[in-house]
């Protein structure tokens, strides 16, 4: 049995966000000869919902790069890893004395997502902070608002490379804690981090997926490092031609570019559909 995983942003999906009507069709035709397919993405079950809502992807999601798995059918989180106060609190003390303003993706007992940030300082952490309320659909508020009782999934943030590399260094120490990082936007010198359980990565949540739902061959699409996790488990792994230069040299083969329908151009030549 073969499981066909793909990253959301900047692989499936096109510039817009969206599945394309080409992709569509070869999902479609996917399902027709049988093969199984599922994603594994950074973004929240509400942020994920949407461009996948009509396109039948029943099998579980790996969400939030692994730290929760959701089960459409039972409509329920199936595993979760969380963080622990102390975690958060280390985490927080880095960004602060860095000055990155945090943004802290929650889940409540009742399996509602939220977004609580710190003092929005910039243009760049504006717009991001739109980016989580108008497109990615997540309830948006300030930190002191946070209640006691929800549980921190990650933490995000953007600001200078320098200042966000001396973040995800000073943190490495934390044997409970992973951090991705990238370029934001390159142009202003911007780079991204996302910190969160170490047990919560896309290949944790692909194993899982193979042990329970008894999958022999996993072949995986991805373009960043968030992705590697799930390469390094995988009996394939396409990179998108739009995909880093990291995740590319470890890639079985490069793709075309995300916005041109590089995964569904490959996956109609892959199983002749």
């Amino acid at each position: 049995m073969t499981l066909v995983v793909f990253d959301m942003d900047g692989t499936l999906l096109n510039a817009g966000s969206e599945v394309t009507p080409f992709t569509a069709e070869t999902l479609s035709l996917l399902r027709q000869s049988g093969i199984a397919y599922t994603v594994a993405t950074g973004r929240t079950l509400q942020a994920a919902m949407g461009p996948l809502k009509g396109f039948q992807f029943e099998l579980p999601h790996i969400l939030k790069n692994g730290a929760v798995i959701w089960c459409p059918e039972q409509r329920d989180y199936s595993h979760r890893h969380l963080l622990a106060q102390h975690e958060v609190t280390h985490v927080l003390q880095a960004m602060d004395l860095q000055g990155i303003t945090p943004f802290l993706f929650t889940l409540d007992s009742s399996g509602y997502h939220a977004v609580y940030h710190g003092a929005l300082k910039s243009e760049a952490e504006n717009r991001l902070a739109q980016l989580f309320e108008d497109e990615r659909h997540l309830p948006l508020e300030p930190i002191a608002a946070m209640p006691g009782d929800v549980q921190v999934i990650n933490l995000s943030g953007m600001g200078p490379a320098a200042d966000i590399r001396s973040v995800v260094d000073s943190v490495a120490d934390e044997e409970g804690l992973v951090a991705y990082t990238g370029t934001a936007i390159q142009s202003q010198g911007l780079s991204w981090m996302d910190i969160h359980h170490s047990q919560g990565s896309k290949g944790n949540g692909i194993n899982t997926l193979r042990e329970e739902l008894g999958f022999s061959d996993i072949i995986v699409f991805g373009d960043g490092d968030n992705d590697l996790s799930m390469f390094a488990v995988a009996d394939e792994c396409y990179a998108t031609a739009n995909a880093d230069d990291e995740v590319k040299a470890l890639a079985t083969q490069v793709i075309g570019h995300h916005d041109e329908d590089g995964v569904a151009h490959f996956l109609r030549s892959r199983f002749n559909l």
